[in-house]
This record gives structure tokens, C-alpha cells and sequence, in this order.
């Protein structure tokens, strides 16, 4: 099993903060920037083999490859995704189908969380795909609502679910197991060439709907952030100062 980081977006609504750099090279915690998390997190984990997605300022991240390397004790691999700036993620994710093959362990390269996280996918195996939920933050429209079956399956994953019905938030990391890798790697090609634009997400959503055995966990009571938005990228600097 690897890591694996999507780390391709440019965040956009982050305005100057990223010119020239990724969102995922932003700092909150003194020198650390949200790669260095996830890269720290997945190393405390023992999983020191990480692909990293990247496409927007990819050379930035590529010219701290060493560095990063070094800090966390890990070995990267950079999936380059030529079409980041017009296509959406599930295109990301369906690039490093080779290496999820033998399972991933799967963050958002925008995500702020502690190691509990990966902690606690790890802990919990079982599903072919393991979403890390959270299931004690109040809900709005914005956030990536998931709903599950009596039976504990996924049902749906979408930002549109009406929070009254939703079980909570997927907070953008997720277990894939080896067996799952291969149905998942055509559920995610499926969205991307029916729509560009879909989120891998849809592709979760698409594999579940085929049968795929989809399940959360819940992480507990813990501080975490998706960093889209100044707003966000203030509290991912406070919340980064707490682990």
C-alpha cells in the first residue's frame, strides 16, 4: 500500500497567495506547508512510498521533491496531469490507477487534518473503498455530504444531498484496497469521459452504484480544514499549530 496525494489544483479563489505555486505549497505552520502534512501524516503511518498528483506549478513542487524527501523519510513519485487547469479530479485520480493497484491510502492535497486520520482509516479496513467521514460537523451546501444504507453502504456522495439527510462530511481521505483497484480505476474513467468536470467523488459514487463496497468511518471530534478560500487557508494555520 502507498500514499497518495492529489496536488494538482491551483486554487483559484486563493488570489496571490498562489502565484506561481500550487495551493498545496501554501504555508500554515512555519516553514510546513498543507504537502508537508500530508506527507508527515502518511510517513507516521509507515507509508513512506507516496505518489504525489501535481499540474498546476508542477515544477514547484518538483524542485522540493529532494527536500520533501528528506524532511518526512518518504520516496515520491510525481504523476503529472497535463489538463488540471480545465479538467476536474477524477481525471487526477484515474492517472495513478497504475499505482493504487496494490491500494492507496488517498488525500486531498488541499486537507489540513491530524494523523489520527490516516490512524483511523487504517485501524478500520475491511470495505474496498473506507471514507474518512465526519460525522459532528454542522452541514451546509458547500461541504461533501455522504448518506449511508442500513447495511452501512454508501448510497450517495454529493455536495447537493440535503444535510437533513446526509450522515455527515467526507473530508477528502480515503482507503482503497488493492482489490477494489481495478473497478475503481473504470468507474473513475467512466466520469471523466462522461464529464470532465465531475469530482472523483462521482467516480466513488459510480463504483458504489455498480456494487462496489463503499463504507465510512468516523474520525471523532477532530479540527480539520479543506483549504479553498483565505477564510479557510486562516484557519488551516491555526488548526496546523494544534499537532
Amino acid at each position: 500500500m502507498i500514499g497518495l496525494v492529489l496536488a494538482a489544483g491551483a486554487g483559484r479563489r486563493l488570489g496571490p497567495e498562489t502565484n506561481g505555486i500550487p495551493k498545496t505549497l501554501l504555508h500554515v505552520r512555519g516553514s510546513s506547508t498543507i504537502l508537508d502534512i500530508a506527507l508527515g501524516n502518511l510517513a507516521a503511518v509507515d507509508l513512506s512510498d507516496v505518489a504525489v498528483v501535481v499540474g498546476y506549478a508542477a515544477d514547484a513542487i518538483r524542485r522540493r521533491k529532494a527536500e520533501l524527501e528528506e524532511r518526512h523519510g518518504v520516496r515520491l513519485e510525481l504523476i503529472f496531469n497535463d489538463r488540471a487547469l480545465d479538467w476536474n479530479n477524477a481525471y487526477s485520480l484515474w492517472l495513478a490507477r497504475e499505482h493504487f493497484a496494490e491500494g492507496a491510502l488517498l488525500i486531498n492535497g488541499d486537507t489540513v487534518h491530524p494523523p489520527s486520520v490516516e490512524h483511523t482509516l487504517l485501524t478500520n479496513r475491511g470495505p474496498e473503498l473506507l471514507l474518512a467521514v465526519d460525522d459532528e460537523k454542522s452541514l451546509a451546501d458547500e461541504e461533501m455530504k455522504v448518506k449511508f444504507g442500513l447495511d452501512g453502504r454508501l448510497e450517495a456522495i454529493h455536495k447537493s444531498l440535503d444535510p437533513a439527510d446526509a450522515d455527515g462530511e467526507y473530508i477528502g481521505a480515503c482507503l482503497i484496497e488493492p482489490r477494489a483497484a481495478s473497478a475503481f480505476a473504470d468507474a473513475l474513467e467512466a466520469t471523466w469521459r462522461r464529464d470532465p468536470q465531475l469530482y472523483y467523488e462521482d467516480g466513488i459514487a459510480a463504483f458504489a452504484e455498480q456494487g462496489g463496497d463503499v463504507r465510512g468511518v468516523p474520525i471523532g471530534t477532530v479540527d480539520w480544514v479543506e483549504v479553498d478560500d483565505p477564510t479557510d487557508l486562516a484557519r488551516a494555520r491555526i488548526i496546523a499549530c494544534r499537532y
